[in-house]
């Protein structure tokens, strides 16, 4: 599955509605993030159970300042919903690979426990 453009109008729809959601927040005039640009798509072709997602920040500003991403490229990861995950710098394939499976191995029971300021449970 391709990576799909991340909008003002998308972004929550598509958070919310999918299990894991990978977001590559880049730019045109970026070369590290040109350099990234093909390994999250070919990571896209390989987890088709991830949603791969790109958001343009000089075509959507107000999402990028929201997501208060201060360097690109930036990388986030969603999981049912929640902000699992977040680092800038562009990652090699290998990095790629590791932070989509540690997304995957979450308890996200814990994780809403910790959220929620609950101690986590053993």
């Amino acid at each position: 599955m391709a990576s799909v453009a991340l909008t003002q109008d998308n972004f929550e729809q598509i958070v919310t509605d999918n299990g894991i959601v990978l977001v590559d927040f880049w730019a045109a005039w970026c070369s590290p993030c040109r350099r990234f640009s093909p390994v999250f798509e070919q990571a896209s072709e390989k987890h088709a159970d991830v949603v791969f997602g790109k958001v343009d920040t000089e075509a959507e500003p107000g999402l990028a300042a929201a997501a208060r991403i201060a360097s690109i490229p930036t990388l986030m990861a969603f999981r049912d919903g929640l902000l699992v995950f977040s680092q800038p710098g562009a990652l090699a394939p290998a990095g790629l690979e590791q932070v989509i499976q540690a997304v995957r191995d979450l308890d996200m029971a814990k994780v809403r426990a910790v959220i929620e300021g609950q101690p986590p449970s053993r």
